[in-house]
């Protein structure tokens, strides 16, 4: 295993907090593999780049010789973590929770090696626990401690209903830690009340406390609002080459260097070089074509990378329209109001956005612009639609 100054150093990059480091360093000198534990609740079936900022430290973690065990919250899901919630958010079903969970274990493996990752569910140990083991564990804690959490404490102060299961989440969450005996959990900043309870549990059950790297919230295309798919402002890691190669290509020049940081495996001499470029005249959307090929080559291929990289040329920088794109074969016997067809192709998820983005000139007809959201495409119609410069349909009415 690497020496521990180099270890530290290597598992610091990125990290916005870790507690407690003096913990961490006595645990690196053990001189046997750490197990660590990072967690996730299958409530949605993609991942996108947000999430693979913690998992990047994982495989860190991995190659610096420890043993990583990806945890599936298949229990906790169907309670539901309220971290960030202002309401009581609806429980999954099991079958809900076992059909994203098939998917996130196929995604995590395009980052952690599938051959030195344990998967593990938790609802191992939390089934086993009972009525009578739930009591004692909700004995841990006091409702006053609870409330001290942000997110229970805005909550409670605008009278908004906390209901019971939820004041449970975090001691099942902190009972998995005990269950495995973690010397090391992961987890985003928003989840720092969770990770503490682990530790606290830990102790009263006579274990030595974990201790907890937390990483930040990657910002999402618009550099404002953490990624998430209800903001759609994520880059999903399953996205086709071409649209994650736009997309990263969307992201301001500020944000970039936030994305190297938490996204890029080069080392940070090549990132500051990169810096140096930039201040000695190289235009930064070179830069941001190396970190748009690195991501897509991660999780495609290098030669999807080359291919959506031309592909990008020839859309934006020569005008041409892609060569590859969605189909649609729609039957309307009147016609079909513009704001209906983008939104019935997928094009945009609303009418409203679909007014929105015709107002602001971003909605394209066989590449003339359309200025009317009442436009009507009549019964006959065979072409090309396109909304902003990456979504693109050839459409057909009949």
């Amino acid at each position: 295993m690497p020496q521990i100054a180099d270890a530290l150093a290597e598992i610091q990059r990125g990290v916005d907090e870790i507690l407690v480091e003096k913990e961490l360093i006595e645990k690196l000198k053990l001189n046997r593999p750490l197990r660590i534990k990072l967690g996730a609740d299958p409530t949605a079936p993609d991942i996108h780049l947000g999430h693979t900022v913690i998992l990047n430290k994982m495989r860190q973690f991995q190659e610096l010789g420890h043993e990583v065990t990806f945890l599936i919250g298949d229990f906790t899901a169907m309670v539901g973590d309220p971290t960030g919630k202002n309401a009581t958010r609806p429980p999954l079903t099991k079958e809900q929770v076992l059909k994203n969970a098939e998917s996130y274990t196929e995604q995590v493996f395009k980052i952690l090696d599938p051959n030195k990752t344990k998967i593990e569910f938790n609802s191992t140990w939390l089934n086993e626990l009972g009525a009578a083991g739930m009591i004692k564990l909700a004995a841990n804690q006091t409702v006053a401690r609870m409330l001290e959490r942000d997110d229970f404490k805005k909550r409670y102060g605008n009278n908004q209903p906390i209901a019971i299961h939820e004041f449970l989440y975090p001691l099942l969450q902190g009972y998995d830690s005990v269950a495995m005996k973690t010397d090391v959990e992961l987890g985003g900043t928003d989840q720092k009340f969770n990770l503490l309870m682990g530790r606290e549990l830990q102790k009263a059950n006579g274990q030595a406390p974990q201790c907890v790297i937390m990483m930040p919230l990657l910002e999402g295309l618009d550099g404002v609002k953490k990624m998430s798919k209800s903001a759609n402002n994520y880059i999903g890691i399953n996205d086709e080459p071409s649209e994650m190669f736009g997309k990263i290509m969307s992201i301001s020049d500020v944000l970039m260097w936030r994305y190297y940081e938490l996204l890029s495996f080069r080392p940070l001499s090549e990132i500051e070089g990169f810096k140096n470029d930039i201040t000695a005249g190289t235009n930064p959307r070179d830069i941001k074509i190396t970190l748009a090929k690195e991501i897509i080559a991660r999780f495609h291929s290098e030669a999807d990378a080359e291919k959506a990289h031309q592909d990008f040329i020839n859309r934006f920088q020569k005008g041409a329209i892609p060569d590859d794109m969605p189909e649609h074969s729609l039957t309307r016997e009147d016609g079909y109001p513009i704001a209906n067809l983008l939104k019935d192709i997928g094009l945009v998820s609303s009418t409203s956005e679909a007014m929105r983005m015709i107002k602001q000139g971003a909605v394209k007809i066989d590449s003339e612009k359309c200025s009317d959201n009442k436009q009507i495409i009549a019964v006959g119609f065979s072409g090309v639609v396109q909304v902003g410069k990456r979504k693109f349909a050839r459409v057909t009415i009949n």
